[in-house]
């Protein structure tokens, strides 16, 4: 077989390019180790190496998830700290303030730290984070979680929401704390009332506390179903206790139905609510204190629910709600929704009312027409002043008493402790319960506000859990990818020395054949 010059030159060079270019190759593996470049270098260990560096990315977005809820966190808890911290002196003043050698000077002094205590609750429970967002307002990051109403109350503009952010592959974490979950939930003790029903007019023998209760279970499996109760004193030593239907459950409570009106601090447990009791005996009750006292009666029962209405700033009128009645309990209880309605007006007489919040797709849940300027929907009777333009909307916030914020709590003490009782027995009583109360719901916040501190806590831990795991699958994650791209040096040495040669080989025949000529054999 005869091969051309030109053949020759083309195939010598093709071959000597392909070994310079396995060289070159080599070379740079050499310097670098890197045996996987190119999908083509192992198109098997690419599509792994394209899997591990997509983990990789994704571990390195959870360890800046976790960074960023550490933070959040950890500034979440401080803060807290210093609200627990706050609490806890509030309920010092409180417990001092019922100190019997304290004059009404006293209880103002106190009255008067309270107020700087206040501010500084608002101040805190309204904190901000290093990017400007308020703590705890949930997802309304540009709203103040706390507002100072005109009358002195303070109310929650903030939401339900967490923001959760993922540091695992299952597992993703709140980096915030709502106010709702915690100030909002603070269990309210002054949950009941009583009311004097005979004698139709106060003759001061007998007083008896509006109550707090003790224990929450208690009260909403026992106390609720049985209420309105009527407590009768029969004597002056006794009393008994009718539920609702008329059935006797005075053995229900404490003591079944005895007291000693010469204790200190006489008092009446039933169904997980404790009442102070009073017993003043006037001028020639001594003679026979049974027949002075029997025949007082009361009821007690839970709080009504409080409703009230606010105007909507987009209405066109001027038009206010300026009260609301549960007229119907029955309807009330059935229909009326308890997360708060919205009265929406469609002329200027016919109104509907929906559930908050309301959207586009809401439908009412009850309609009606103005009578006069009282409208009535779902058992609740709302009074109006002015005439309500078509459109017209008013928020309607139900207060259940279930809850009290910590603001209006220390609102209420403060108020209580400014007000003189030195020489008014009843002012005295009054300001005992409102301490009562004071001291049950600044506990009751205070539980709160530790039960937020150690969800924190538990998310603080579940996040040094899965940080470790985190990190142990970035090492693996490392390892499995340098053993896939990178190359074994002794081998790749080999390779590069067998490569030298054989290309240094290639060009010294190259070198020879070309010099071939017939030339030099004539």
């Amino acid at each position: 077989m005869r091969i051309s010059t030109s053949q020759f030159y083309n195939t010598s060079s093709t071959n000597n390019q392909r070994s310079f270019g396995n060289l070159v190759k080599t070379q740079q593996e050499a310097t670098d180790l890197v045996r996987v470049r190119t999908a083509a270098d192992d198109p098997v260990g690419a599509s792994r190496l394209l899997q591990l560096d997509q983990q990789k990315n994704m571990l390195d977005q959870y360890k800046t998830n976790t960074t960023n809820v550490r933070n959040a966190l950890g500034t979440a808890e401080s803060t807290l700290n210093g609200i627990s911290n706050i609490l806890q002196r509030v309920n010092e003043l409180a417990v001092s303030s019922g100190n019997a050698g304290f004059t009404d000077d006293d209880r103002k002094a106190n009255a008067a730290e309270l107020k700087s205590l206040e501010e500084q609750l608002f101040s805190l429970m309204n904190s901000r984070d290093e990017n400007g967002k308020y703590l705890f307002s949930g997802s309304k990051g540009d709203t103040p979680p706390y507002a100072r109403n005109a009358d002195g109350t303070y109310s929650y503009q903030g939401d339900q929401s967490q923001l959760k952010l993922q540091v695992g592959d299952m597992l993703s974490l709140a980096t915030n704390e709502t106010g709702y979950d915690a100030f909002e939930q603070a269990l309210n003790t002054s949950r009941s009332q009583t009311r004097l029903t005979s004698p139709a007019v106060d003759d001061g023998r007998v007083s008896l506390s509006d109550g707090q209760v003790s224990g929450s279970a208690t009260y909403n499996d026992r106390f609720r179903g049985g209420e309105p109760y009527n407590i009768e004193f029969l004597s002056s030593t006794q009393y008994r206790i009718l539920d609702a239907g008329g059935n006797d459950v005075t053995l229900e409570a404490s003591q079944g139905g005895k007291f000693d009106p010469k204790s200190d601090n006489p008092s009446i447990s039933f169904r997980g609510v404790d009442l102070r009791l009073g017993i003043s005996l006037k001028p020639g009750d001594q003679a026979n204190p049974d027949a002075a006292i029997a025949g007082h009666t009361f009821s007690l029962s839970s709080k009504a629910d409080s409703i009230a209405g606010t105007r909507s700033p987009g209405n066109s009128s001027s038009a206010q709600v300026t009260g609301a009645t549960i007229s119907n309990q029955g309807q009330y209880n059935a229909s009326f929704p308890g997360g708060g309605a919205v009265l929406k007006f469609t002329s200027a007489t016919d109104f509907e009312l929906y559930a908050a919040p309301m959207s586009d797709n809401s439908r009412p849940i009850s309609s009606g027409t103005l009578s006069g300027s009282t409208a009535t929907a779902s058992g609740v009777s709302f009074q109006l002043s002015g005439t309500p333009s078509a459109g017209d909307a008013f928020g309607i916030k139900v207060d259940t008493h279930q809850t009290q914020n910590v603001l209006d709590t220390i609102g209420q003490l403060r108020a209580a402790l400014s007000s003189p009782v030195d020489s008014d027995p009843t002012a005295k009583r009054n300001f005992q319960a409102a301490l009562d109360s004071a001291i049950g719901n600044v506990r009751s916040a205070s539980d709160q506000v530790a039960s937020s501190i150690s969800s924190i806590g538990g998310r603080g831990a579940a996040l040094d859990v899965q940080s470790e795991t985190n990190e142990a699958l970035t090492t693996e994650n490392a390892k499995t990818q340098s053993s896939i791209r990178d190359s074994d040096p002794a081998s790749v040495m080999m390779r590069l020395q067998m490569q030298t040669n054989m290309y240094q080989a290639s060009l010294q025949s190259y070198a020879k054949i070309a010099s071939l000529s017939l030339v030099n054999y004539i």
